[in-house]
């Protein structure tokens, strides 16, 4: 049975850190550039694609967005949002509360440590060993799947997800 939301979150892939850059527009490094492909290739195989993307206006979250969706058949809507920048794992669920209610899968780009508080913030139960390689590290590219039994985007809060899968580009080879 399919949940009735699925929220995706996915922390942005390996940055540089080039000197004199802003830590707004670093850009990926080699191995981030790699690993974004991977992750999209993943999603895309494992039908995880999302409704709607809200990506961080960071760059190397852009650019890890820009390299998952190419691997996609399909044209996601997206948008970038100043509140997944630098923020808590209770700000990225007020801004979850605010999704329209027809979007049904949500794909996060972000940064730590808002992305990682959040998936455990929301996460209540899951996969014994999505849950065990989640907690142990959230790494650059690490991708959380949690599945939402809710009505409506403005339900959620702590502990109303399940954790279905925690991948990243080292466990996929």
């Amino acid at each position: 049975m399919l949940p009735k939301h699925r929220l995706i979150l996915l922390r942005h892939a390996k940055s540089a850190w080039p000197d004199g850059v802003a830590d707004r527009e670093r850009p990926l490094a080699d191995r981030g550039r790699k690993a974004a492909p991977v992750i999209g290739a993943y999603m895309a195989r494992e039908k995880l694609i999302p409704d709607l993307v809200l990506v961080s206006p960071a760059r190397r979250a852009r650019e890890t967005w820009k390299l998952v969706r190419g691997a996609f058949s399909k044209k996601v809507s997206e948008r970038e949002a100043a509140d997944i920048y630098e923020v808590s794992a209770e700000r990225i669920l007020d801004m979850i509360r605010a999704v329209e209610p027809g979007i049904r899968t949500l794909l996060i780009i972000g940064h730590n440590p808002g992305i990682e508080n959040a998936a455990s913030l929301i996460m209540v139960d899951g996969d014994a060993d999505a849950v065990g390689r989640m907690r142990e590290k959230f790494p650059t590219a690490g991708l959380a799947v949690i599945d939402l039994d809710l009505d409506g985007w403005d339900e959620i809060a702590a502990g109303t997800g399940y954790l279905a899968r925690f991948v990243t580009p080292q466990s996929l080879g």
